[in-house]
Formats: C-alpha cells, sequence, structure tokens
C-alpha cells in the first residue's frame, strides 16, 4: 500500500527533513521533497544515498518559506504531507520576525497547500519550545506534556520558541477552519474538510548526522569533541534521537487514533557532564578535548555579554526541564533509544564526515 501513496516532506535538506524521508523511503514510500533551490537535489540525494537507495521514488520541488509558488505543485497528488522546514537559529536573533514571519507564514503555506491538494493527513514539526511552562517551582524543576502551550505574554519568551508557537496554532488554525467549512486567505470553499492534523514536538534532536550540514541541536556534542567549550555549564536538556523524531512522523501520519493530536518526541535528560562523561567513557582518544572541569555560572553570565550564542542559554543554567513523552508510547506504540547510542551514534558520525 505504501508503494502506492506518495508524501511529501517539506525542508528535505534539514536534519529531521532528511530522516523522514529515509524512514519514508524505507517503508516503500514515494516521497516529494522541498529544497529552497534545485541546486541542494545532488547534495541530498547524496546524503540519503548513504543509508537508503531511493531508486526511482525521490523527487525534488523548489519551495521557500517565504514565497507562495511553488507548493500547490509539490502537494498535488499527495496522500501526505510532513510539514518540517522551518528557520532554526543557535543565536538570538536581533529582530525576532527574521524567525517568526517564515516559520508562521511558510505554515501557512505548506498547509494551506495540503488542504487543497486534500491530502489525508498533515504532521508538523513543531518543538517542546510551543509546549513549556511558564514558570519553573522553586527547585527549578518542571515536567511537562502536550496539554502544556507556552505563554507568550511571558516575556521571557525567546524569539525562537515564539516563531514555533505561533506556527503551531496557525496550522491548528487552518485545519479547524477547514473543517469547519470556513474560508480563509490560504483555503477556498473547495477545500477537502477530511484532511487531519498531527503534530510532533521534539526536544533537543541528536543522533547521527548525513553529513557536514547539519542542525544547530547537534553542536552540543560538536562543541564537547572539538574543545570549543572550555567548560562544562550547568545546562541540561531532554535529548531524542532524530531517527526516533522520523518514526514518530511516519506513526502520526497513518495512525487514525493520531489526528488532531499533538506528541511530543522526548526521551532522557542529561546535564552536560553526563554528555561528556558518556564521550569520554566510550571514545577514547577522539574524546580527548571533552571538558572535564565545570564552568561558574557567573563566568558564563560574563561570556555571554559578547556572545550572543551564550546569551541565549544563560537562562537555563540549572533548570531541569523534562517532557513526557507516554502519549506517544501508549497511543502510537512509539519508544526513544537509549541516550547512550543517540549520544555516540552523533559523535562518531561527526568524527566520521570530518566535523569535529
Amino acid at each position: 500500500m505504501s508503494a502506492q501513496q506518495t508524501v511529501l516532506v517539506t525542508g528535505g535538506s534539514g536534519y529531521i527533513g532528511s530522516w523522514c524521508v529515509i524512514g519514508l523511503l524505507q517503508q516503500g514510500y514515494t516521497v516529494r521533497t522541498t529544497v529552497r533551490s534545485l541546486a541542494r537535489e545532488a547534495a541530498v540525494r547524496a546524503a540519503i544515498g548513504t543509508v537508503v537507495d531511493p531508486q526511482d521514488r525521490l523527487s525534488f520541488h523548489a519551495a521557500d518559506l517565504t514565497s507562495d509558488a511553488g507548493w500547490d505543485a509539490a502537494a498535488a497528488g499527495c496522500a501526505f504531507l510532513l510539514h518540517v522546514a522551518s528557520p532554526i537559529s543557535i543565536s538570538p536573533p536581533r529582530n525576532p520576525d527574521e524567525l517568526i514571519v517564515p516559520a508562521r507564514d511558510g505554515t501557512r503555506r505548506a498547509v494551506g497547500a495540503a488542504l487543497r491538494a486534500g491530502v489525508k493527513r498533515v504532521v508538523l514539526t513543531s518543538s517542546v519550545a510551543a509546549a513549556s511552562p511558564r514558570t519553573l517551582n522553586s527547585a527549578r524543576e518542571s515536567a511537562t506534556d502536550e496539554t502544556t502551550w507556552t505563554d507568550l505574554d511571558d516575556p521571557e519568551v525567546n524569539a525562537y520558541a515564539r516563531s514555533k508557537t505561533l506556527a503551531e496554532r496557525a496550522a491548528w488554525e487552518l485545519i479547524e477552519a477547514a473543517a469547519s467549512g470556513a474560508t480563509t486567505a490560504t483555503t477556498t470553499p473547495t477545500t477537502t474538510p477530511s484532511t487531519t492534523m498531527a503534530t510532533v514536538n521534539p526536544s533537543v534532536v541528536l543522533g547521527p548526522v548525513l553529513g557536514r550540514d547539519f542542525s544547530d541541536s547537534v553542536q552540543v556534542v560538536q562543541r564537547l569533541l572539538s574543545g570549543r567549550m572550555p567548560g562544562l555549564p550547568r545546562l541540561g536538556f531532554s535529548f531524542v534521537d532524530v531517527r526516533d523524531v522520523a518514526d514518530l512522523h511516519i506513526r502520526a501520519m497513518t495512525a487514525p487514533e493520531a489526528a488532531g493530536q499533538r506528541f511530543i518526541a522526548a526521551g532522557d535528560f542529561a546535564w552536560m557532564e553526563e554528555v561528556a562523561a558518556l564521550l569520554k567513557a566510550h571514545l577514547g582518544d577522539a574524546a580527548r578535548k571533552v571538558p572535564t572541569r565545570r564552568v561558574p555560572d557567573l563566568v558564563l553570565r560574563l561570556v555571554a555579554l559578547f556572545d550572543r550564542s551564550v546569551a541565549g542559554v544563560v537562562p537555563r543554567l540549572g533548570e531541569r526541564r523534562t517532557f513526557i513523552s507516554a502519549k506517544a508510547q501508549k497511543l502510537l506504540g512509539w519508544r526513544p533509544r537509549p541516550l547512550e547510542e543517540t549520544v555516540l551514534d552523533c559523535a562518531r558520525s561527526l568524527i566520521a564526515s570530518g566535523a569535529v
């Protein structure tokens, strides 16, 4: 059945997008993917080809989040759409709209095209940044599930979290408008009302890279291995493997019970010190530059005055934000792999690609 169905994956050159393409091809689907320029096709095809032979089941369409051109042609005839493409930046932009506008408007373009094409299911890649609590308790700990929405009235919410929250809200509004028969700027009275949607909200994504063009999130491991991180800050994250994120997208795409649902994709929480210890314990000389000493919070705050990428993480010092994926596990049978496998596969692929 899958071999007869075509899936559109937006952002096939991206970290999550490329692994979604790989997972779909492995399951026999025909895949279309969007890239900003068709000049990227050869490189993306080669990267994907290191894991799976696409044969004649992979094609490319040019479509940009900031332009209407190309979206309807890419979606026409597709059974499903995975909207993965979204801007990301490890450093806070000087103008938040640099992230917010393409994320929100690009989502409207992709979902609108899916509705006009009458696809069965849209799966949107959101983020736990769109499902985070406003404040933490005195212990600076939280455990969050999909029922939480990021409060945009909170002045502490950064541009990336705003972009993901607004994009997800915009997608749900379009789906709900189509279901009710309403007309918006991106739907028409002839829009098929049977299109359903699910969202996947990943935490910090690690795992194997396919080359030297990878997500900013992988810099957690890259900076440790390369020695660019002189010490270990008191930072921790809930991590998830990129292969598991792709797997959850595909499960959410086909499961009837996923319609109308949000799914957090998160595995274990770990402090940077624990990630460093994993690298040191398993990689031998390849981990010789991984730091072992801690960086006091005060030092990091001083560095943040001159380094915007550091400034973006300072508010998270000492926080233990965990995200609960029980819903995906119970409803869809999804299982995240162990943190050790994710971190080490990420590290070994970075070494193999020459990125460290």
